[in-house]
């Protein structure tokens, strides 16, 4: 467990690392935006991306709390959440493949 402890908290260190260097880029880029209507054509695309960074690190952070509350509870097997995915590709396994393919 101490491995998983380490792993685990190497993973927040990163996250928060990477969530304020986005969050000093899309500053940069608000602070670029509002200077003239033609900047939003110019680096629109790049706000987006951003804005996708935090958020894809928001469901990191959920994901380890879900783990570290799974250690800490001692909790083992599915949950019925983890059931409920496993069924649905189950009973729709093309579905995975297509997201797969692109």
């Amino acid at each position: 467990m101490k491995k998983l402890d380490h792993y685990l908290e190497e993973a927040i260190t990163n996250i928060k690392n990477d969530r304020e260097i986005t969050r000093d880029l899309l500053d940069d880029v608000v602070r670029f935006l509002s200077k003239d209507e033609e900047h939003h054509r110019q680096v629109g695309m790049v706000a987006a991306k951003y804005v996708e960074t935090l958020q894809r690190s928001n469901e990191q952070l959920v994901k380890i709390s879900t783990l570290i509350h799974k250690q800490q509870s001692g909790e083992t097997g599915l949950s019925d959440t983890d059931k409920a995915e496993i069924f649905d590709l189950l009973q729709n396994p093309t579905a995975e493949e297509d997201l797969s393919d692109g």
